[in-house]
């Protein structure tokens, strides 16, 4: 299906989060100024929802073709990168990215915004392309 603010609000699908990053974050030494949220399509809404209300949580977003952004607050500034083919027909450009970019930059976040020839995907140069962003703008630690 989807996720749970695309159907009735945020809910199930936020708690599951929660524990997974709780059960991370228990387990392993994460730097907690390089986390990143990511998804493609609904995911890349969710990731871009989620992500600006927990900004201060959240270091990074990567968003690759999201239709729409629902956050429930704006907290903290992450930087944001976003892909869209030009070639969407599942979630047309025009009217996804083309005004979440602006949206976000009126608001004042650093966007890295990628248009690429091409469908409703994420082609390989661009996955890549976010990875090196997100690794060379992450903050390192001493």
């Amino acid at each position: 299906q989807t996720w749970d603010v695309i159907r009735s609000g945020y809910g199930a699908d936020i708690t599951f989060i929660d524990r997974a990053l709780a059960q991370t974050f228990s387990r392993y030494a994460i730097a907690p100024n390089q986390v990143a949220i990511a998804g493609f399509s609904d995911g890349a809404s969710y990731a871009l929802s989620v992500g600006i209300t927990n900004g201060d949580l959240f270091s990074h977003i990567i968003a690759f073709s999201p239709g729409f952004m629902a956050p429930a607050a704006q907290e903290g500034k992450p930087q944001v990168f976003i892909s869209h083919g030009k070639g969407d027909t599942v979630l047309p450009i025009e009217r996804c990215s083309r005004r979440i970019v602006p949206q976000l930059q009126r608001a004042s976040y650093d966007v890295q915004y990628h248009e690429f020839n091409g469908p409703h995907t994420v082609p390989s140069a661009i996955a890549q392309a976010s990875m090196e962003w997100f690794t060379q703008t992450a903050p390192k630690e001493n």
